[in-house]
């Protein structure tokens, strides 16, 4: 794991781990997400020392600090699909290695999911932007995968051509890059609702967002 990967895991660790009392402190301290990332990069600068004093067993028991962390913030980052309407609707799974757009427009439920690069979709699905759940479908989602949420499988692959141009993130730029910049999320947002105006669906977005599925390690 790279260093700063490592120190920024490090402190956000002791930030988790402490007390009530500490965690008011830090809040009176920092008063916006931004103060707060920029102590973590301030944290970095002194990297080197700080793991080189580390034992194996305390580089184990921080790998394993940090596995448990991840998983938290995985499935704190899937909330932000949480509520939309219509709400009948079972959310849809976010398949790993890749991501789902999803918006609602009319009513309607619309999902958009998304391979990372150097994957692929197990199905064909070229014209298949998208999935819908709406009262027309029963409040189901119209997926290839019947009887359940999954909307889509990202299987490593070395070429992509099971999907459209639009259906896979760009190389060093996967869904949580992408979601971490307000920016290249919006293009993914606004690309995806072009995509649903081309096809005829018209009417006001709402409960636009971004979620990520887990990544396999290379």
């Amino acid at each position: 794991m790279a260093l700063v990967e490592s120190l920024t895991w490090l402190f956000l660790l002791t930030v988790m781990s402490s007390s009530a009392a500490q965690h008011e402190s830090l809040l009176q301290n920092c008063s916006s997400a931004t103060q707060l990332l920029e102590r973590l990069s301030e944290s970095v600068e002194c990297g080197e020392s700080l793991l080189s004093a580390l034992s194996a067993q305390e580089t184990a028991a921080l790998l394993l600090s940090i596995r448990d962390v991840t998983d938290t913030l995985s499935k704190h980052q899937l909330k932000e699909c949480h509520g939309a309407e219509p709400k009948q609707c079972p959310e849809a799974e976010v398949p790993d290695n890749g991501g789902l757009a999803c918006v609602t427009v009319a009513d309607k439920r619309y999902c958009k999911p998304l391979c990372n690069h150097g994957y692929d979709f197990g199905f064909m699905r070229r014209s298949r932007l998208y999935d819908e759940c709406s009262k027309q479908t029963g409040y189901k989602w119209q997926s290839q995968y019947v009887g359940g949420n999954k909307l889509a499988v990202c299987n490593k692959e070395s070429i992509q051509v099971s999907g459209a141009k639009t259906a896979y993130f760009p190389e060093d730029q996967d869904c949580l890059t992408t979601k971490s910049s307000s920016q290249l999320q919006a293009n993914i947002t606004d690309g995806f609702m072009t995509e649903l105006k081309n096809q005829g669906v018209q009417g006001e977005s709402q409960y636009d967002c971004l979620v990520c599925g887990s990544s396999s390690v290379a």
